[in-house]
């Protein structure tokens, strides 16, 4: 089922299927202020993602777990699983493969509710996630969680591609889907607002334009991300859709 990697992508030259991408409403938390960089608080959504394809659903990230401290750090309001994919227009017998961006508690707090589907994770995340205290292993090694583990970039299904894209964590993932106007990009928490894109897109430009320094430093992956000529990025903590700049409003 797992297929190699693919080369550089054009929606020019690639045959695709449209796929649709669906977003999936998990509720919202407070992240404090000490994590904001603003000095204030701030409510941030928890999203993930329905890729509808041929082959089956595929959910990207299952929501918020429950645990003592993470409630009373966060503050989360949640949409139990059910209920959320409901307002998407499926239900949770009708999941047949996930995804989970990171293996953080609020974007894999589900998946204990979806055994049996073959779950996608960078296998570096399932070793960091199993021996770092910034995990809660209790939301990882879940009764009935298959984990297929990937060591980098893999079309897990035609047109759907998951690329590595560390930062937030070590084994962080987006997961590409090529469409005919465009690919979508769920790029989860590789950054935390759409505008971080923004600047990191800029950056690689600024870099291949040979603007003088000081430059930030995006990540090495945003030039492999823009290969494959996104039309939409959509993230797991922010309503907003990164366009290209072209895009007519």
């Amino acid at each position: 089922m797992v297929r190699p990697p693919l080369g550089p992508v054009s929606r020019d030259t690639v045959s695709v299927t449209d796929h649709f991408v669906r977003r999936v409403d998990f509720g919202y938390f407070v992240r404090p202020a000490e994590e904001t960089e603003t000095g204030s608080p701030r409510v941030e959504p928890c999203l993930g993602y329905l890729i509808g394809h041929p082959e089956g659903l595929v959910l990207v990230d299952t929501g918020m777990g429950v645990h003592p401290g993470v409630d009373a750090h966060y503050r989360p309001q949640r949409v139990g699983l059910n209920e959320a994919l409901a307002a998407a227009g499926t239900r949770v017998d009708e999941i047949r493969y996930v995804v989970n961006c990171h293996l953080h508690f609020d974007h894999c707090g589900g998946n204990g509710e979806l055994p049996g589907r073959p779950n996608f994770a960078q296998r570096v995340e399932l070793e960091l996630a199993r021996s770092s205290d910034q995990y809660l292993p209790e939301f990882v090694d879940v009764p009935g969680v298959t984990y297929e583990e990937l060591d980098g970039e893999t079309e897990i299904l035609p047109g759907v591609v998951i690329v590595p894209t560390p930062g937030h964590t070590a084994g962080h993932q987006s997961v590409v889907v090529r469409r005919t106007d465009g690919a979508v990009i769920v790029a989860g928490q590789s950054h935390d607002h759409a505008v971080g894109f923004t600047g990191d897109v800029l950056a690689h430009r600024a870099v291949g334009e040979k603007l003088a320094e000081p430059l930030p430093v995006a990540p090495a992956w945003i030039p492999r991300l823009l290969q494959f000529d996104p039309a939409r990025v959509v993230f797991a903590h922010d309503n907003a859709v990164w366009e290209p700049a072209d895009t007519r409003c």
